[in-house]
């Protein structure tokens, strides 16, 4: 009898592992951005696949949120606030074409925001500017001429209000203010006049004073029919 013994079964050797080496983390980074684009390049996507009138309208639109936004600071009466924000919108709308109203209307509230601060000169510089970009702006012309009044300089002020009734004849205010400034601006010369007779008498004085003499030696008669004046020496 034949006996078959079983074949012995192959041995079976233990597997080992050995751990995986640590992945850089530059090649972590890498493949994330790979896979998820940052929000950057996104927002980059994105504006590449806008017009240039979408572009211009979305500008505008900014623009437009940051001169709401500082007209909201400024009946707070945040002033200071409220000249950033129109700052903003004048940044802003600078990269466009035909945002002349935008601009104007921007410069004219700074213009109020500086009255309402009281700083006068660059009340006069941003109606200025505004009203570079819109003459016809009356509003621009109401607040230089009432930085012009608030500084003396009444000349100024008339001549703005002049502006307003050329552009709106029943412009009311105006004419009360015309009523009001043109005696204040005779005034102001007739100072300005007598204080410089003053400082030529003065100098005058000193001249003369090496001769013996004074400005009262000599006297200005003016003929009635040509309206100019002759000087005539009195001991």
């Amino acid at each position: 009898m034949v006996v078959i013994e079983p074949e012995p079964e192959p041995e079976v050797q233990e597997a080992t592992t050995r751990p995986s080496p640590p992945v850089p983390e530059e090649q972590v980074a890498a493949a994330a951005d790979g896979e998820a684009p940052r929000a950057e390049e996104e927002e980059e996507a994105f504006e590449d696949a806008l017009t240039d009138e979408q572009l211009r309208e979305k500008a505008r639109s900014q623009a437009g949120d940051a001169k709401a936004e500082g007209n909201k600071l400024f009946g707070a009466g945040q002033y200071e606030e409220a000249l950033s924000q129109y700052e903003t919108a004048l940044q802003i709308a600078a990269e466009l074409e035909s945002a002349e109203d935008i601009c104007s209307a921007c410069h004219s509230n700074r213009a109020v925001c500086f009255l309402k601060l009281g700083r006068y000169d660059d009340t006069i510089k941003e109606c200025t500017k505004a009203l570079e970009l819109n003459p016809s702006y009356l509003k621009a012309l109401l607040r230089r001429a009432e930085a012009h009044e608030k500084l003396e300089h009444y000349d100024g002020a008339i001549s703005d209000m002049k502006k307003v009734i050329e552009l709106d004849p029943s412009n009311q205010q105006a004419k009360r203010s015309l009523f009001r400034l043109e005696p204040l601006a005779a005034e102001k010369r007739e100072k300005m006049k007598e204080e410089m007779i003053g400082k030529l008498k003065d100098l005058g004085n000193s001249v003369l004073g090496r001769f013996g003499m004074n400005v009262d030696n000599f006297k200005a008669v003016k003929d009635p029919n040509t309206g100019s004046y002759s000087i005539s020496f009195q001991k």
